[in-house]
């Protein structure tokens, strides 16, 4: 994990530019190790929106059970929120509080998914790319709704998809990922392409709309599941 890669005491203007700078960082070709563990990351807000609560879910990797995953570990970190809410800036009032979860875990995943973008972002830096950066591991970003970017409709069966287009660049995939229900929006974040992030996202689809680690994620953030967590 990147202990100096910028400071979060940032102007909007000057994160703005931050975002610009380092979405040249990314690398959206596949850079990972053998999947052992996979983490889910999902941010919520408390006291109005002044405290920050990110949920980390780890993941046992197993091909043959998957999606029914076993969980390894599940941390909640809460910390004051550092940046009003800004569109587009969203990974700067978010990462402080993923990354004090984060250094709670004592398993390290290979891969982490997030709710929310990765590179379908007007700067190409989502909140799964940022986090991505910050951890140096590869990174994907299942949001529930969409940012930025075209797509023609998508099918309505399970596992469609159709690319989420900005200009000539393809920056995610609009997916079916339950018959008849909304589509979710995958990007890669750091360190996969976006065929390998597809890939991933429908090897964990369970029998809802969400991944199971971001699903278990997003129950952990909004508090649903505080009562599983182990006493600290």
């Amino acid at each position: 994990m990147s202990t100096s890669l910028h400071q979060w005491n940032l102007a909007p203007t000057e994160a703005i530019a931050l975002q610009t700078k380092l979405a040249k960082q990314l690398v959206l070709t596949d850079r990972i190790d053998p999947v052992r563990h996979i983490a889910g990351v999902d941010i919520g807000f408390e006291e109005g929106g002044a405290i920050t609560r990110a949920a980390v879910v780890v993941l046992q990797w197993d091909p043959h059970a998957a999606p029914d995953l076993p969980i390894v570990e599940q941390v909640v970190h809460r910390e004051p929120t550092r940046m009003p809410y800004i569109p587009g800036l969203l990974s700067f009032r978010e990462i402080p509080a993923a990354l004090g979860a984060f250094a709670k875990l004592n398993t390290m995943p290979e891969l982490v998914m997030v709710d929310g973008q990765g590179i379908a972002h007007p700067r190409r830096l989502g909140v799964a790319a940022h986090l991505g950066l910050w951890l140096g591991l590869p990174t994907i970003g299942i949001a529930k709704s969409w940012l930025y970017g075209t797509h023609a409709e998508v099918g309505e069966q399970r596992g469609d998809w159709v690319p989420l287009t900005a200009g000539n660049e393809i920056i995610g995939a609009v997916l079916r990922s339950r018959a008849k229900v909304k589509p979710v929006f995958v990007s890669p974040g750091h360190r996969l392409c976006l065929e390998t992030s597809l890939e991933w996202v429908l090897r964990c689809l369970g029998r809802t709309k969400l991944p199971e680690p971001t699903r278990l994620a997003d129950r952990l953030a909004s508090r649903r599941d505080e009562k599983r967590l182990p006493a600290s």
